[in-house]
């Protein structure tokens, strides 16, 4: 089972896996561990990550970046309106109200939910997991800025179901920084002391987030969380944009934003500006060639002019962490370490303003880029059953207050209720009970649109179905359980109608419930837990002074079915139907991917034997067959960059079999000119070998004395025939012109080799037969004459030695065997 965190920023992603050694950073195809947040599209097939933002200038159009900020909002919402006048790409009104962005792709117009685009940069995201696991990846953690609203996380959901990824926890990135600060700490205070509390700071290329953190031994809770979702990297990228486009215009009569290829082009260097202000304080170029109307543009700025242009924007730093220690009760003292992580983190004037603000230095013992994806493949990890992790258990909080409300006939009008206030404990289940007659509906809703990145307040609604009145009429107690998920994600989770059965033969009941139609309890249950809210109710009742004698009840719950419509997610037929246009978009891509490599193998060999034909073939091949061969290459390159730039694959295959029919002869004969020597040794060794033991049988050496005459004399005949054989051919061969088809074959000549080692090798390591010694004479009987124990240095009998030269005979064969074969 695979375990994985991607972090999906704005602008790059990073995937970390799982091993048994830890937690890694993957590398993409190019061996960055940094995937640009990219997707292009072109006539054939998409290009994602790195391919795509090479795309940037050329195809700006179609290449799609930052969509990130898009989830869960409509074409009308006023945040995509003010953004689709700075954008490259062209933004679309889906058919379901929601944002698409419209591109050309396989040569036809086209609009993707960013759902869909999401999905595209996760299969991505996936493709890198298993190059690096060897192995299929599904389930995973992916990280949320700690500011999305119920619809962005069900949208990045959705995305994720696309991708073909069983997403165990959106998690958000303070979150998971502050797992992968914690889960390593072995200095933690035991739960019964006071919490260590250690402040995130997370400034990226689009969002700023602080979050405050208690940590334990093996727990952390985060107490709160504040943010600042319009301020980031980006920011500092704009304004150095706004600055170079009004001093170009002034010295240059240029407008740069009326072209956006050259708009894009100095954003990409206005970033590259930045990076290095952050590390230098002197005065720094900014050089762009052919820049508009074959203009070359220069400039220059340093980084006390860069912070004073931007002055307003650094005074944004401060409040998110004001408002942080006033929600958590919390003074400057009381922080132990400040921990910053995020691109947007290196610059000079953010860490000084953080250091004023807690007067402490902001610490950076985490990686900048790779935190949030560590921590979100830890939690993975911590999740799957496929690793054990040591115990650490993450609270996190609810980011916005979500209420509750519903018609009311009491009120005569509508009743609301806070059920999640700010910063509260999450994932997190409560019990809410209702009276009702019939069937009613709750709406869930953000309270506090002013703090809202978001235009629309509204979660979803909830309608509790089948209710029905007990059998005397009255109102039925209906219990609602409500629930912020794993995901940070609100639902009613269920809800059931206890149902009272009263005992004949006891008297009624005491009305002690009197008001209806409102809320009666608001019971917490522990996460994931079991216990009903009724038995809650009993033992606080248990305490109170007996009341008149009631009835004896029987209590029975039944299930109520609930309809759900949440404010933002995909009809399952929408979801389904997007599921089979990407299935269908990775086999385009994989088509072409398998075009483009039958191309480029064509490509390659021509350039290869052109180079060849003229260097280490030049022996191998006489000037008519070069001549015919240089002409076919040269006609092959001239159709690959006409005609044949864009052909079926099986075109590419059949002109690849068509070059080789004439450049393979020429390759094999320069092959077998550098193989066939090796050969020709190893069989000259093997004859020279059986020449020798023919020879000491000859002499009659003892070693060989027990082989057979006819057999060696087989040896003999056999090694005569091969040596005249190998004489043979390698005189024709020697003769032979190197530009023609050889006399003799590597793989003859091996042949030959096996041949003659199967039929010598046996009769020359035959073993020699074993001498039985008479019984008296046997020194190492226990009775016999000689006692080694005794005398050890006595000199062995010469039976002894012959014996002792027999066995060492043997051993010499058998270790010859064992070399020759």
């Amino acid at each position: 089972m695979s375990v994985v965190g991607f972090d999906v920023g704005f602008l790059s992603c990073y995937v970390a896996v799982a091993r048994a050694g830890g937690i890694e950073t993957a590398a993409n195809e190019y061996s960055d561990r940094s995937t640009p947040a990219c997707v292009s599209f072109g006539p054939r097939n998409r290009s994602i990550g790195a391919a795509a933002k090479s795309q940037m200038v050329t195809n700006c159009k179609n290449t799609v970046q930052g969509f990130k900020r898009f989830h869960g909002r409509v074409f009308s919402d006023p945040f995509v309106q003010n953004l689709k006048s700075s954008l490259v790409y062209d933004l679309s009104q889906m058919p379901s109200g929601t944002t698409g962005i419209k591109v050309m792709y396989m040569e036809e117009e086209k609009v993707f939910s960013i759902e869909q685009i999401t999905a595209m940069l996760l299969t991505k995201l996936k493709e890198t997991a298993e190059s690096a696991l060897k192995k299929p990846v599904a389930d995973c953690v992916i990280s949320v800025p700690c500011f999305y609203t119920d619809a962005e996380r069900r949208s990045v959901i959705d995305a994720a179901q696309i991708a073909g990824l069983n997403c165990l926890r959106l998690m958000n990135e303070t979150t998971a920084v502050a797992l992968a600060y914690g889960i390593y700490k072995q200095d933690l205070p035991t739960p019964e002391e006071k919490p260590r509390t250690v402040v995130f700071v997370d400034i990226g290329h689009s969002g700023y987030q602080v979050s405050v953190c208690a940590f334990n031994k093996g727990k952390l809770k985060i107490l709160a969380t504040a943010f600042d979702p319009e301020m980031g990297g980006k920011d500092f990228d704009e304004r150095l944009v706004k600055h170079f486009c009004e001093e170009f215009a002034v010295k240059y009569k240029l407008d740069v934003k009326s072209k956006p290829r050259a708009l894009v082009r100095l954003y990409q260097e206005c970033e590259k500006l930045k990076k290095l202000m952050s590390a230098n304080s002197s005065d720094l170029p900014l050089n762009i060639e052919c820049f508009m109307n074959d203009i070359d543009v220069s400039s220059k700025l340093n980084r006390a002019q860069f912070e004073e242009m931007c002055a307003d924007i650094l005074a944004r730093v401060e409040p998110p962490l004001r408002s942080l220690l006033e929600q958590a009760h919390l003074k400057k003292d009381d922080i132990h370490a400040v921990e910053i992580v995020g691109g947007a983190s290196r610059m000079p004037a953010i860490k000084e303003r953080i250091n004023k603000f807690f007067g402490k230095e902001p610490s950076t013992t985490l990686n900048a880029d790779e935190a949030v994806a560590r921590g979100c493949a830890l939690q993975c990890a911590i999740l799957s059953p496929a690793f054990k992790v040591r115990e650490f258990s993450t609270t996190d909080v609810v980011p916005f207050p979500i209420s509750l409300k519903w018609n009311s006939a009491a009120e005569d009008g509508v009743s609301d209720c806070e059920v999640f206030p700010k910063n509260h404990a999450s994932p997190f289940s409560k019990v809410l009970t209702f009276y009702r007659r019939e069937p009613f509906s709750l709406e869930a809703y953000y309270n506090c649109p002013k703090e809202l990145p978001y235009p629309d307040p509204t979660i979803g609604q909830y309608v509790i179905q089948k209710v029905i009145p007990q059998a005397s009429g009255e109102s039925s107690k209906i219990k609602v359980k409500v629930r912020v998920n794993i995901h940070g994600i609100f639902s009613v989770s269920s809800a059931s109608l206890v149902e009272v059965q009263k005992s004949e033969e006891e008297e009624e009941s005491m009305d002690t419930e009197q008001s209806t139609e409102k809320e009666k309890e608001n019971e917490v249950l522990p996460q994931d837990t079991t216990t009903s809210a009724e038995e809650g109710k009993q033992e606080k009742k248990s305490d109170q002074p007996p009341q008149a004698k009631k009835a004896k009840v029987k209590t029975k719950a039944l299930e109520l079915p609930i309809e759900n419509n949440p404010q933002w997610q995909l009809a399952n037929d929408m979801l389904n139907l997007f599921v089979e246009s990407e299935g269908k978009m990775i086999m385009q891509d994989k088509l072409e991917k398998e075009r483009n490599d039958a191309k480029n193998y064509v490509e390659e060999y021509v350039y290869e034997m052109r180079d060849k034909l003229h260097g280490i073939f030049e022996k191998f091949v006489n000037e008519s067959d070069r001549d015919a061969l240089s002409l076919k290459l040269e006609d092959t390159e001239v159709w690959l960059y006409e005609d044949g730039e864009d052909q079926p694959k099986q075109v590419y295959i059949d002109k690849l079999v068509d070059l080789k029919s004439l450049g393979q002869p020429i390759q094999d004969r320069y092959t077998e000119f550098e193989e066939r020597p090796k050969a020709f040794d190893e069989l000259g060794r093997q004859l020279q070998q059986y020449m020798k033991i023919v020879e000491a049988y000859k002499t009659k050496e003892e070693q060989y004395d027990h082989l057979d005459e006819a057999e060696v004399q087989k040896v003999d005949r056999m090694v005569n025939d091969v040596m005249i054989w190998m004489n043979s051919k390698m005189n024709q061969q020697s003769k032979q012109s190197l530009a023609m088809e050889p006399v003799v074959k590597t793989t003859e000549i091996q042949a030959k080799t096996r041949e003659l080692f199967s039929t010598c090798n046996p009769i020359v390591t035959k073993p020699k037969p074993k001498v039985d010694l008479p019984k008296e004479e046997n020194p190492s009987e226990p009775n016999g004459p000689v006692n080694t124990q005794e005398n050890p240095e006595a000199q062995p009998s010469g039976t002894e030695q012959a014996a002792a030269d027999g066995a060492e005979a043997n051993t010499s064969t058998s270790e010859q065997k064992m070399r020759t074969s």
